[in-house]
């Protein structure tokens, strides 16, 4: 008997080496490596980078790029186009994503009974959600043209005239937000209608029983029963509206007179336009920001638990 023997004897039944868990994870681990490879190329770096940029006047093309620590930041907030954008994603987003629910709702309560109609108004209103947001753009900033659009030929038909909807700074914003609504409200109409199939129908039923009529049935079953749904889509929404940049970018370009510009076309304008990568980079990280605060406020807002 060794000396090692004597001092340490496994246990009946104890096995020397990696555990089954682990043997079981090891391979897990090999086939997960590429994902975690790619993610972290293509995905983690440039975020770093991106940190690291915005702590730096970088300037493409420069041969000095000096640190500056937060006075990128710093610069943010005396430059009043930075405002006027933020101002002008804070209004989209939050009309937007008002409108989106609320119409989504209506539409999902609406188009809930299964039927070959309701299929083919449910695809109808959903088919927009698939279409890019580029061709939505293309599509609507051809409609609402004064001159050739259709819109503008119905506006005339009524006597109302030639009215510039993409040219007017007061028009340009509310109909970037409705186009926005038009497009996303079918995205929620599906997910709150899959929503209310997940309802008990015994719940309903139970209802009627006691005296509930339809505005009862909705505040006091369907609306608590749809809430972690509605909590899903008004994310998916939220983080949505706030990233806009395709329709914008098409449809007005951040014009008339800026009255359209938002965070990402700012940080467009300054990244790719002026070269300001620092800058830009800055614009994203305050953007980021934003939407983490926004986001939070939202799961507090609409948190639940079973008993609810």
């Amino acid at each position: 008997m060794t000396v090692l023997s004597k001092v340490w004897k496994p246990r009946r039944g104890s096995r020397i080496g990696p555990s089954r868990e682990a043997r079981r994870l090891s391979p897990a681990l090999l086939f997960l490596a590429p994902s975690f490879l790619i993610l972290g190329v293509f995905v983690l770096w440039p975020i770093l980078v991106s940190l690291w940029y915005s702590l730096h006047e970088w300037t493409i093309g420069a041969a000095d790029q000096p640190w500056v620590g937060l006075g990128n930041y710093v610069a943010l907030t005396r430059d009043p186009k930075f405002w006027g954008a933020l101002a002008h994603t804070v209004e989209i987003t939050v009309v937007s994503v008002a409108g989106i629910v609320i119409a989504g709702l209506a539409l999902a309560l609406a188009l809930a009974r299964e039927g070959l109609g309701t299929r083919v108004i449910r695809s109808a209103f959903f088919f927009p959600t698939v279409v890019s947001l580029t061709s939505i753009g293309l599509v609507w900033r051809f409609l609402l043209d004064p001159e050739i659009g259709l819109v503008g030929a119905i506006t005339s038909a009524l006597g109302l005239g030639d009215i510039g909807f993409l040219q007017s700074p007061e028009l340009a914003l509310p109909t970037i937000i409705f186009v926005n609504i038009w497009k996303n409200a079918g995205f929620v109409m599906i997910i709150l209608i899959a929503g209310l199939k997940g309802v008990p129908a015994e719940r309903y039923e139970a209802a009627r029983l006691d005296g509930a009529g339809s505005p009862q049935l909705l505040r006091y079953i369907t609306l608590p029963a749809l809430r972690p749904t509605m909590l899903f889509g008004t994310l998916i929404m939220t983080i949505q509206s706030f990233q806009l940049f395709d329709l914008v970018y098409v449809m007005t370009g951040g014009g008339p007179l800026f009255s359209t510009d938002t965070l990402v076309t700012l940080l467009f304008r300054e990244g790719f336009v002026n070269f300001r990568s620092g800058y830009a980079a800055a614009i994203s990280w305050s953007l980021f920001l934003v939407i983490v605060i926004i986001s939070a406020l939202q799961l507090r807002i609409f948190r639940y638990n079973d008993v609810d």
